[in-house]
């Protein structure tokens, strides 16, 4: 089945005038002066337009249809998509892979870290050095310093 409109709304003496669909074809059969007529889709209604925006209307919607190609070829993701149950747009996306606040709190940590680290023996600092930065486990510490772990099963 072709697309029928709710509505038609067609310019007569300087208004609209309210048409339902099969009226307005009627019309259309009866007067060949509404062929001429231009109209523009409006949330499931046709509405008779001007020729100047007739065009602008399909101008901007080929220019709309040009870039959802282009973002489709480029595998663009549009924030449009994302909605929530109800379909309303989200305010934001969170990251729940990252924990802000413990992020924060390990900057923090490393500040006061570095800060103290000068207090330290040369000893300790190679120790701190390795735990914290290099992010080497206690027992590859102990094998890089010769020190074998009391708990040692090997």
């Amino acid at each position: 089945m072709k697309y029928a409109p709710r509505k038609v709304y067609i310019k007569e003496s300087g208004g609209y005038v309210e048409l339902s669909y099969t009226d307005f074809c009627r019309r259309r059969q009866a007067d060949k002066g509404y062929m001429d007529k231009l109209f523009i889709p409006v949330q499931g209604c046709l509405l008779e337009v001007v020729r100047e925006q007739y065009a602008d209307f399909y101008r901007d919607r080929e220019r709309w249809r040009y870039l959802q190609k282009l973002d489709a070829r480029n595998s663009l993701l549009s924030l449009d998509g994302f909605t929530d149950s109800e379909g309303n747009p989200l305010d934001f996306i969170a990251d729940e892979a990252a924990d802000i606040a413990e992020t924060v709190v390990n900057a923090v940590m490393v500040d006061r870290l570095k800060a103290a680290l000068p207090l330290l023996s040369d000893s300790e600092q190679e120790l701190i050095q390795a735990i914290f930065f290099d992010g080497l486990s206690e027992r590859e510490v102990g094998a890089r310093l010769g020190i074998l772990s009391l708990f040692s099963w090997e």
